[in-house]
């Protein structure tokens, strides 16, 4: 029995307490079989899992196989003897084999084995529980004695096996005493005992209690013991039961610990202040974080299981929690802001309000929380956005009055061996708390319906609007640093960053949140800086150019919506657009004041091409549009951008060549770097404006349209080197290009239309060198492989009719007589060439998958032909139809009687709609075009083949009666 499980020992001393229990004297030896077959049946009524115990599986297996070979036989002759009828019914039958089982020799002999095994096993258990109970006694007289000696140790070890503690069973008797033993106004001794079993004790057990009611209210009041080792071990017995037990039983513990660190905060003994700061080596304030970080724990992971339970427990713990937090002042006293609220030690242990963003993850619990928030605990809203106000009244008294504000966000960082805060210290993390807790709130639709809040010293009402310009006041107004010094702080918790990161998640919102944000207040909020460098105004800001970073970075997110475009574009109300200057021509005009270097606040930074490109990508959001794209053409940003590449490329030209010396090679070879970024950033935002048909006329006029797309097909062959290819942006840009002579001559002349025609044949008939082959490659079902998809539609999307004017006019097929397997096309006349027009036995054999090849040139040219003007083309240069009729007629059966009937196969059905389409102009009412799969009832292709002209009549729609024309 080596191999049992933790709860086969867990029914092994269930039973053994049953047995215990039910004989009266102590047992000397092994119960009666009928007692243990008792004790059996009602575990197996009551506990769910008693069918799934290692111990239960290997009983029913010995039974099996002792008696198992007795029942069968009995069964094989009752069934023989029941088809003469002398057995009926299934009852009698059952009756017959029970009996014929107890009264056989295996029955006697397994009954007779398990009563010697179940003897040696009892006598063993029994012994131990003696041995553990005479070791629990000599433990209690220790402590006791250590106790009157002054010198009280924790005995009770979390780490006993669970086999060793679960003999601590107690009798309702047994708890009801020692609850009595724990009331207050016992001796100390007597409470230090009881305290010392109740930590031995299982906690389920104790929990489920009648007694639980009483002993949970003396427990509460012994929190306050001012033996710190005595309270100390209740809170273990705390963190044990958070640990071992369901939630529904865990939230009276927690409620209890709530409701006794309130009273704490309420009672005369509490004397702690603000201004005072917090000594955290006090043995009396360490006493107190223990159990504000024993309740912020819970706080963490019961959302994780309270789902499970009914509604009522889990609005029992928050609203403990909300009660808690809701103190504020010593009763009888009036409101003291020097008051060191329980919303500040939790803030200590969790600054970012981890356990408020884990209550409102889940509508089940969220809406609980938003409820009793609106009802009884609306303070706690109005405290937090009250501190966030104060907070920012006095960064921006600081600033104003040009002094230093304290930075708490890098001390509170990097002073770890501080053991003690100081009052201001103290409203800066509570400051932080409040700020992330209100940003998770107005996520939701619920957390904005708390607004508007009335403040005390406040005569209007603060709104959500208040709130997000707030928000993006405190980024300018509070402590920021340059953003290269952010990165060696994991953990910042500056103004700026915690407010970047609410933003942002707004910004990601598509509901109502983000709706909150698109207002023409919060923009002029955002725009403050822009708006002052713009007008010359003094301005009063801690890091300038880490505020027009985040500045840039929050435009750039709302200019890539919808709404978020049309805002700075018309701003709110869409009305006296040409009266009023909205943030697009703003933020245009300081793009171009950075771009001329026209902004002296900024000359000399480091990070000034830095804060160029975020301005500049703005202003791409919103020129990616046809409509955003019009209203910044007056500002001719096209040219400033072209004007400032040009003398980047030039500079870059004249960066002298490094030296041996170490260090002039480092900083030359870090200006080059950083020269070279620029000259990339600026070209992507020429290219950019490709996007739209306005925008290439433009972009063709600055004369960077050559570099623009060399630039494109270098960083498109870098991402694909790199697996990192996205081609959605590209093909816009391509197809945009295709459309004018220059741009696709432009395509051509760097290289695009080479490797893309390269890659398209590697897949076509080459596959992929680096594939490491184990088995053929299977054949493809489509007739595009999906391999080749993105290849085909990147040439569909390419060969518009002025690129392939410019590509292929006056230009001759080259039909070799002879090709090599070696040779790859570059070009798309070779593409044309080599799938399209196969006019020679050459062309056809230089394929290794001929009919995959073809389809995929035919399928190009059925696209090809649906332009007017591409048809003519390749029809007075190529004569396409004639090299298709002439592949049709050699398509067909000999035979000795003459011409036979056309081979159906992929090609020719693939042929005979491609003739159909190009020979047939019109639409549906006027052409009828074949489909290209066969017939599933006959198996035959019904539509008729031609091999010459005219097109069968079956493929020309019947003219409708005039009656019918006019109806």
């Amino acid at each position: 029995m080596s191999h049992f499980t933790s709860e086969d020992e867990a029914l092994l001393q269930s039973m053994l307490r049953q047995l215990l229990q039910s004989v009266k004297e102590k047992v000397t030896g092994a119960p009666s079989v009928e007692c243990a077959e008792e004790i059996l049946l009602h575990l197996e009524e009551t506990d769910e899992n008693f069918h799934n115990y290692e111990f239960v599986k290997y009983l029913r297996q010995y039974i099996k196989n002792t008696v198992g070979p007795v029942i069968e036989e009995e069964t094989e002759k009752c069934t023989s003897v029941q088809n003469q009828g002398e057995i009926s019914g299934y009852d009698t039958l059952v009756q017959h084999l029970t009996k014929k089982t107890r009264e056989s020799k295996e029955y006697r002999e397994m009954m007779h084995a398990l009563k010697n095994v179940m003897m040696i096993v009892v006598e063993s258990l029994i012994n131990k529980f003696e041995e553990d109970r005479m070791h629990d006694k000599e433990l209690s007289s220790k402590a006791k004695k250590e106790c009157q000696s002054g010198y009280y140790t924790d005995n009770c070890s979390d780490s006993d096996s669970s086999f060793n503690q679960s003999y601590a069973f107690m009798s309702q008797e047994q708890l009801q005493l020692l609850a009595e033993r724990l009331d207050p106004t016992q001796p100390k001794e007597v409470r230090q005992e009881a305290l010392q079993t109740l930590c031995s004790a299982p906690a389920s057990d104790i929990l489920s209690s009648e007694s639980w009611p009483s002993l949970c209210k003396h427990l509460t009041i012994s929190l306050a013991d001012p033996d710190a080792t005595f309270s100390e071990k209740i809170l273990r017995f705390y963190a044990k039961t958070f640990s071992s037990s369901p939630f529904n039983m865990t939230k009276e513990v927690y409620t209890s610990l709530a409701r006794h660190l309130e009273l704490y905060f309420l009672s005369g003994e509490y004397s702690l202040h603000i201004s005072a700061g917090l000594d955290v080596s006090n043995s009396d304030v360490n006493r107190l974080l223990k159990k504000v970080r024993l309740l912020n724990e819970y706080q963490k992971e019961a959302p994780s299981s309270w789902i499970r339970h009914p509604e009522k427990y889990m609005e029992e713990v928050v609203e403990s929690t909300l009660s808690l937090l809701s103190v504020k002042q010593k009763p009888n006293h009036p409101a003291s802001p020097d008051f060191l609220s329980p919303m500040h030690f939790l803030a200590l242990l969790d600054i970012k309000a981890v356990w408020f963003k884990k209550w409102t993850h889940a509508y089940y619990s969220r809406r609980v929380v938003f409820r009793l928030l609106e009802k009884k605990y609306k303070s706690l809203i109005n405290a937090a956005v009250q501190q966030c106000l104060d907070y920012f009244e006095f960064c921006k008294a600081a600033v104003n009055k040009n002094s230093k504000v304290s930075d708490f966000s890098q001390q509170h960082c990097s002073d770890m061996q501080s053991f003690s805060y100081t009052g201001p210290e103290l409203q800066y993390i509570y400051f932080v708390h409040s700020l992330c807790l209100l940003g998770r709130l107005l996520i939701y639709k619920q957390g904005q319906n708390l607004f508007p809040v009335q403040l005390k010293n406040k005569k209007d009402n603060v709104s959500i609007t208040d709130v997000l310009v707030l928000f993006t006041q405190l980024i300018y107004y509070s402590p920021s640093y340059p953003k290269t010094a952010l990165t060696a702080h994991s953990d910042n918790y500056s103004p700026e960053s915690l407010v970047m990161e609410i933003l942002q998640v707004f910004c990601d919102q598509t509901g109502c949140a983000a709706e909150c944000l698109y207002t023409d207040t919060v923009i002029d909020a955002l725009l403050h800086p822009v708006q002052s460098l713009l007008s010359g105004t003094e301005v009063y800001i801690n890091c300038l150019e880490t505020t027009l970073l985040d500045v840039a970075d929050i435009l750039a997110r709302i200019a890539s919506s919808d709404d978020g475009l049309s805002l700075l574009l018309y701003g709110e109300s869409e009305k006296n657009v040409k009266d009023s200057l909205t943030a697009a021509h703003a933020i245009v005009q300081f793009t171009k004041k950075l771009l001329h270097d026209d902004v002296s606040l900024l000359s000399g930074s480091e990070l000034i091409p830095v804060v160029k490109g975020a301005f500049i990508f703005v202003c791409r959001q919103m020129y990616r549009t046809c409509e955003g794209l019009q209203m910044l053409i007056p500002y001719g940003l096209h040219e400033s951008i072209a004007e400032v590449w040009r003398k980047t490329s030039l500079l870059s030209e004249r960066v002298p060549t490094p030296v041996t010396d170490a260090d002039s090679t480092s900083s030359i070879s870090q200006e080059s770097k950083t020269s070279l970024l620029w000259e990339e950033t600026l070209l992507d935002a020429l290219l950019s404006f490709s996007t739209t048909p306005k925008g290439l006329f433009l972009l063709h006029s600055t004369g960077a349209m050559n570099d623009c797309v060399n630039f494109m097909f270098n960083s498109l062959s870098k991402k694909i080197q790199t697996n990192e290819y996205e081609d959605f942006g590209n093909r816009i840009i391509v197809t945009q290009m295709a459309t004018t002579p220059m741009a696709a001559v432009a395509l051509q002349n760097s290289g695009f239309i080479k490797a893309l025609v390269t890659e398209l044949w590697a897949l076509l008939e080459c596959g992929k060198d680096d594939l490491r082959i184990t088995q053929p490659k299977s054949t493809p079902v489509d007739p595009i492989d999906q391999s080749c998809q993105k290849s085909f539609l990147f040439l569909v999307n390419l060969l518009t009719y002025p690129a392939v004017f410019e590509l292929l006019s006056k230009r001759d097929i080259p039909n070799k007589p002879m090709y090599s397997f070696r040779e790859v096309p570059t070009d798309i006349i070779d593409i044309i060439d080599r799938l399209i027009i196969l006019n020679s036995e050459a062309k056809i054999h230089s394929l290794f998958n001929y009919e995959q090849s073809h389809i995929f040139g035919l399928r190009l040219l059925n696209v090809l032909c649906c332009e007017l003007n591409t048809l003519l083309l390749l029809e007075t240069q190529y004569k396409v139809s004639q090299v298709l009729l002439t592949a049709q007629e050699e398509n067909v059966t000999e035979t000795s009687e003459g011409p036979g009937v056309f081979i159906i196969d992929g090609l020719s059905v693939e042929r005979n709609h491609v003739l159909v389409r190009i020979n047939l102009i019109g639409g549906p009412q006027e052409r009828i075009l074949p489909l290209r799969e066969l017939d599933k009832g006959s198996g035959l292709y019904p539509w008729p083949m031609f091999s010459s002209f005219p097109v069968p009549r079956c493929y020309l729609a019947e003219i409708p009666r005039k009656a019918e024309f006019r109806q």
